[in-house]
């Protein structure tokens, strides 16, 4: 049974400015301004009162639940220029010491295994990375490339060919917060 109306609303806290044009969503905080276009959802997105609207008026089931997806990447961005976001990764060797550093856009890791060629990681977006000893501190306020950058990172240091219970070296993430250092 197709309900005749989907929708979700969100009170926009004090200090976070949205404007929406066309779906074209701009969030706007006191750390920074994220632009996202949900042009391709056939939902609609408005704003007025500082309460901003996301429904689907006698949606299938793929309109339906795009209503929360949009929804929550909305609450993402506002959480993202109020707060920003950190995840934290754990260098874990037991015999070769890995060493990173990072140049530009590219997070170089170093003596992996004992390897001699150093693998490489990308940097999405606006992320700002830190190495601090053991940890590697990975932040900024776009949600998704934050948890990209992360994952690229953890990925990279992927054991192949050998056993993943015995051999643990690589870098994982070990913990997830809003806000940032």
């Amino acid at each position: 049974m197709r309900l005749p109306e989907i929708s979700k609303t969100i009170q926009v806290p004090d200090g976070v400015e949205i404007n929406v044009i066309q779906r074209k969503v701009t969030v706007t905080g006191n750390k920074g301004t994220l632009i996202r276009d949900f042009s391709h959802a056939a939902i609609s997105i408005s704003c007025n009162d500082g309460l901003l609207s996301v429904w689907a008026e006698w949606p299938r089931k793929k309109e339906a639940s795009l209503v929360g997806t949009i929804y929550s990447h909305i609450l993402n961005m506002i959480t993202g220029v109020e707060k920003g976001f950190t995840y934290k990764l754990k260098i874990v060797f037991s015999h070769f010491p890995i060493s990173v550093k990072v140049q530009d856009k590219l997070i170089i890791i170093e003596n992996f295994t004992g390897e001699r060629q150093s693998r490489k990681s990308k940097i999405i977006g606006d992320t700002k990375v830190k190495v601090q000893g053991e940890d590697i501190i990975v932040e900024g306020i776009n949600l998704e490339n934050v948890s990209q950058t992360a994952a690229n990172i953890e990925q990279a240091t992927k054991v192949k060919n050998k056993d993943p219970r015995v051999f643990l070296d690589g870098i994982y993430v070990f913990e997830k917060n809003e806000g940032m250092i």
